[in-house]
């Protein structure tokens, strides 16, 4: 009987060992709620760490996709929608994507109705070619290229990266830097 006993506990022991073996080699949690692209859903089954997805911060607290909506909300016209574009482009480049943005909208008006410039030659920037005359681009992915590029290395590169600094070399007017600020201001605030 002893015998018996103890060979029931060893079985008993055995096969625990292989059920809390089986259960930690499946890493699942159990989650109340799971954010995937900054919409909450309730969950009451079991996920599998790996599933989860999380977006990076690049601005400001801000994922890619939140700061594109927020310049989108201020864009209109021919900018509609073109919020994304210009935080990845200007990101990549070392450049403030809201300060573009928001010189972007001192430039061309695109708060209401974007200027003939940007509807005609896909000018953002008021940029000027060399021979004096306002640069044209075949598309406004182009342009808004141009003007980030422009940015990066004739402002930013020289460390001239506050609304007030570029002021000093973009525009003749000496409160213009207050325009851009105004936006920057709007686009946080959206």
């Amino acid at each position: 009987m002893k015998n018996l006993c103890i060979k029931m506990a060893f079985v008993i022991l055995i096969t625990s060992s292989l059920i809390i073996g089986y259960k930690e080699s499946k890493k699942e949690v159990l989650l109340e709620k799971v954010v995937i692209k900054n919409a909450t859903y309730l969950s009451d089954s079991l996920l599998v760490e790996e599933e989860l997805e999380e977006e990076a911060i690049v601005y400001e607290g801000l994922t890619l996709e939140e700061l594109g909506l927020k310049i989108d909300n201020v864009l209109n016209s021919t900018l509609t929608g073109y919020g994304n574009t210009i935080s990845s482009l200007a990101l990549d480049k070392g450049v403030d994507p809201v300060v573009a943005a928001s010189i972007i909208l001192v430039e061309t008006g695109c708060k209401w109705t974007c200027s003939s410039l940007v509807r005609n030659a896909n000018n953002v920037g008021g940029m000027k070619s060399s021979g004096g005359k306002y640069a044209t681009f075949a598309t406004l992915q182009d342009g808004l290229e141009a003007f980030i590029n422009n940015l990066a290395n004739n402002y930013y590169a020289k460390g001239l990266t506050t609304p007030e600094a570029i002021n000093t070399k973009y525009a003749a007017n000496p409160n213009w830097h207050q325009d851009v600020y105004y936006y920057v201001e709007a686009i946080m605030s959206s």
